[in-house]
């Protein structure tokens, strides 16, 4: 690594004023030139209103405060908010009418394409799986389209890709082109090895060698160096005053055109010397081209990058191919930062040297985001012609710009860069679903910077290519230019013409008034659930009619189940209105702990600020006051009220990695899994102990999906030092497999060590509950009885749930019903403990209480499986197909799949039953019940086939 970082610095010291072509930059330049003027204006704007801001938030705020003028005055700057300001986002991803369908498709194009197809089919299945928000299913992808990744080109896209999405768990002091886990797959110089092998990737990388291993292999190329044949030389090249003897035959060798020259009719075949004269190489450079005609290496050691590039332009002017490959590794294996890149990439495209040019596209995609303000990094990436320029290369794919796009777009959807680099898409796009992607995109990108016809035109072109959602764009464009009934006419053609989906009647809903519009948002609600803006109308509807207790109430009812910042915002702002500033101030630390800089009042205030504000006009809280605080709300399932007192806690005391880690749990439980991996890093980042860093690294490798590693990070923490959370992770990570005997004896006395460590009552209580299920695994019935009391009385209210099992299983079913029912009653968050309760007592209260369920949480899948299965069992089979297909529609889940797959093929439907199959195993190709299915019902359609 030592040698590596001093090559490097070669790079900024050697002079290239003749070498390379166009200008260089030697530092980050934070200007973008591809925003315009008007731009430019916008932010200037912006930010005059954010100084304005700050100067109310210094001087005129706290003086009127000090005057005892109403909160409320301040904090509704902006008005109230209005459903005439309210409005549907259109989602900027692929979007499918029918993700059944397509889900089946990609799954027989995968299994079905050839080798070089494979990669893409996978990052096609990505931009499926991002319209289901499933982050699990859209790290899988990513690292299957790595895995299958022929070339140099796409290896390095997709893995800085890789290294973009886990940028959350990435630890302070680490650099870009660091490995991430020590694999192949993540390796940056890994991605530089031409050559396919999808079982490579998942092995350590090479970076892992140990220096010895390094020294070893660079004294044997020492000595292989130190070999002479002088005796041979026999030619000779004259360069100024000085002479390099060569071997004529060695020389010769290292392409036609030298053979020609000093074997063919030429003058300098009979003559023993040679004049290169005119600037072809310099003296060093023919000395290392001499050397290299006898290796077949450029040995880093006697060689100085500037030396090699001279060698690589003489090569291409002599056709020295292998020369040539030689250098371009040599360079590429140098780059290793942004100036390094910046320095050598415009000679690496005017030579044509493929890999120094991926080398260097990889420092700068794995500096993303940070990159993306660099404006001549974007200089090379954006106009047609820098495309063009990287095409003849080989590095103009589809996969590079889908990359940049989405990046850029999470920076700044209005930029221009955006919108450059969106049209570079659409032009490498060849695919129906490519070119779909990349002009819904720029539709909806031009529809944030209010460019409405070139918005409609985009959207129709998405539309012309098979991409039926885009026409959500089309209709909108049309009505903000006013067209209001045409915009009306075309979503209810899409209604009409397709199965309807709650996102249809949800932008239908915007094209009309009064009792229709909301009707059309009660029918989105009812097919969809999960969308939020339906309820958020609602919501501000009732404010607007001064019923802010039932708004409140509305907006509670999608916050239950989905937890997202602007609901949480609209909710704090309700409840400010009627002067309940502890329920306000709640909401907005919660809303700031998913987005720490989230700005309030359509983008005009910061949340901090709001804090600042409010916290003046609630009960101040100590330290100590906030840990009961947090013991209170950790017990009543309160998670939202958690969160809040965490970032107060964390206010008070930012460098505490404990509360960084409970932050991450609760964050979890919320499926908040971005946010979670942010705090965990931050946990990991602020520990104050070796022995409590391993544990965290444990945690971030265990929830991205590396257990081993996981585990032997908790292994190395409990030599240093043995604590709770270190037993606690390996028991966990250990529990994550079928267990045998001998495995659940290890997990209990594993759990029992961490029992006997220092740590509150919170965690002891989720210690106590994870050795009660163990117990219960075990057959112990008595001893997980006594687990699970023992977490009741420290608070740990979930263990009613593992106690009513115990009771289950003991055939005390009356017991275990009303365990549940406490959990019911102690929890605010209980979709799941009515679910739970629904196993321990008769069919119509079960119906009863799954029936809640459903309302309380959409997404819960059982509800839907379970009644689908009594309609069933009561020969209702299209009522139960329907009741499964209704869940599908907004949640294509593997086991709601899987159960009407099995329902299809129960009613001799092989073709529905193969589709579904396909579905689910496009989720989850190793689901082997379905895989079984799958494979029956081949065989039945094959043969419905030939009859």
């Amino acid at each position: 690594m030592q040698q590596h970082h001093n090559n490097s610095n070669l790079f900024n010291t050697m002079k290239l004023v003749n070498g390379c072509k166009g200008n260089q930059v030697y530092a980050l330049n934070t200007t973008n030139p591809c925003c315009n003027h008007s731009n430019n204006e916008d932010k200037q704007q912006h930010s005059t209103t954010s100084a304005q801001i700050r100067t109310v938030n210094n001087s005129s705020i706290r003086s009127k405060l000090s005057q005892s003028i109403s909160i409320d005055n301040l904090l509704l700057p902006f008005g109230l908010p209005s459903t005439d300001l309210l409005e549907p986002p259109i989602e900027p991803y692929f979007k499918s009418i029918n993700y059944v369908e397509s889900l089946a498709n990609v799954y027989k194009r995968l299994e079905s394409c050839s080798v070089e197809e494979k990669s893409m089919a996978f990052l096609e299945q990505y931009s499926l799986f991002k319209g289901l928000s499933e982050p699990k299913l859209l790290r899988r992808s990513l690292r299957c389209a790595r895995q299958y990744a022929v070339d140099v080109n796409e290896k390095v896209v997709l893995s800085a890709w890789l290294r973009y999405e886990r940028r959350e768990d990435e630890f302070d002091g680490s650099c870009s082109m660091d490995c991430g886990n020590g694999r192949v797959i993540e390796c940056p110089k890994s991605s530089l090895v031409p050559g396919y092998d999808p079982d490579l990737v998942f092995e350590a990388c090479p970076c892992r060698r140990t220096l010895v291993e390094v020294l070893s292999v660079d004294e044997r190329e020492e000595e292989e160096c130190s070999t002479s044949e002088g005796d041979d030389y026999d030619v000779s090249f004259c360069i100024g005053n000085e002479e390099i003897r060569c071997v004529r035959y060695k020389i010769g060798c290292l392409s036609r055109p030298l053979n020609t020259l000093l074997y063919g009719e030429f003058r300098e075949s009979k003559r023993e010397k040679i004049s290169f004269a005119h600037g072809e190489i310099s003296v060093e450079g023919m000395r290392a081209v001499e050397l290299f005609s006898r290796t077949k290496k450029l040995e880093s050691f006697t060689v100085s990058p500037r030396i090699v590039l001279e060698i690589l332009s003489f090569a291409n002017r002599f056709c020295c191919e292998e020369m040539k490959a030689a250098c371009d590794k040599h360079l590429a294996d140098l780059v290793c930062n942004i100036e390094d890149a910046l320095l050598v990439i415009e000679y690496g495209l005017e030579e044509m040297a493929y890999l120094l040019v991926a080398s260097c596209l990889q420092v700068l995609l794995r500096e993303l985001p940070r990159s993306m303000h660099n404006s001549n990094i974007m200089r090379l990436f954006c106009g047609s012609e820098a495309r063009k320029r990287l095409e003849i290369m080989g590095h103009a794919s589809f996969t590079l710009y889908y990359f940049l796009s989405l990046v850029a777009m999470e920076e700044d959807m209005k930029s221009n860069t955006t919108v450059m680099l969106l049209e570079r898409l659409g032009e490498c796009a060849t695919l129906g679903w490519q070119k779909g992607l990349a002009f819904h995109q720029l539709g909806c990108v031009m529809l944030e910077r209010k460019e409405y016809k070139g918005a409609q035109r985009w959207f129709e072109a998405a539309v012309e290519v098979g991409h039926v959602y885009s026409l959500t764009g089309v209709a909108r464009s049309k009505y903000i230019r006013g067209h209001k009934y045409t915009a009306y006419k075309q979503a209810s053609a899409l209604i009409s013409e397709y199965t309807p989906l709650g996102w249809m009647y949800q932008e239908r809903s915007l094209y009309c008034t009064g009792k229709e519009r909301m009707m059309d948002l009660e029918t989105a609600t009812e097919l969809d659930p999960t969308l939020p803006f339906p309820y958020k109308y609602r919501a501000v509807t009732l404010v607007e009619e001064n019923k802010i207790e039932a708004a409140i109430l509305e907006i509670d009812k999608i916050i239950g189940f989905k937890v997202t910042p602007d609901c949480l915002e609209l909710r704090a702002w309700f409840s400010i209105v009627l002067e309940d500033y502890e329920a306000a101030l709640r909401d907005i630390r919660a809303l700031l702990t998913l987005e720490p800089s989230y700005m309030m009042y359509h983008g005009k205030v910061h949340g901090n600020y709001l804090v600042e504000l409010l916290r003046r006009n609630v009960q101040q809280w100590s330290q100590a006051d906030c840990w009961m605080q947090l013991y209170d709300r950790w017990s009543s399932v309160d998670d939202i009220g958690s969160l809040a007192v965490v970032h107060q806690m964390l206010a008070n005391d930012p460098g505490k990695s404990l509360l960084r880690f409970r932050q991450s749990l609760l964050l979890l439980r919320l499926n908040c899994q971005k946010a979670a991996m942010r705090s965990l890093r931050l946990a990991r980042n602020h520990s104050s102990s070796e022995h409590e860093r391993l544990v965290y690294e444990g945690w971030i490798l265990y929830d991205t999906g590396h257990r081993e590693e996981a585990l032997a990070k908790a292994e190395k923490s409990i030599s240093i030092q043995r604590s709770f959370e270190a037993f606690f992770l390996k028991a966990y990570a250990l529990a994550d497999t079928s267990l045998d005997a001998e495995s659940s004896s290890y997990v209990i006395q594993l759990l029992e060590e961490a029992l006997k460590c220092p740590s509150d009552g919170l965690r002891k209580g989720q210690a106590l509950n994870n050795l009660g299920s163990v117990y219960v695994d075990c057959d112990k019935l008595d001893l997980a009885a006594d687990c699970y009391v023992s977490a009741l009385n420290i608070r740990h209210t979930r263990a009613h749930q593992g106690l009513a099992r115990v009771h289950h299983l003991k055939t005390q079913r009356k017991n275990a019903y009303d365990e549940m029912t406490k959990l019911i009653e102690k929890a605010q968050n209980n979709a799941s403990a009515y679910e739970k309760r629904s196993e321990y007592c008769d069919r119509d209260m079960a119906k009863s209480d799954l029936t809640m369920a459903t309302h309380l949480d959409p997404l819960r899948t059982y509800p839907y499986r379970y009644r689908a299965a009594v309609l069933m069992d009561d020969r209702k089979e299209t009522e139960a197909i329907a009741e499964l297909t209704k869940a599908i529609a907004f949640k294509p889940d593997l086991q709601l799949l899987h159960l009407r797959a099995a329902f299809f093929e129960s009613m001799g439907d092989s073709v529905q039953t193969v589709r579904d199959c396909e579905a689910a195993l496009c989720l989850d190709p190793n689901h082997s019940d379905t895989m079984e299915l799958y494979n029956r019902s081949i065989v039945d359609t094959n043969q419905i086939g030939n009859n």
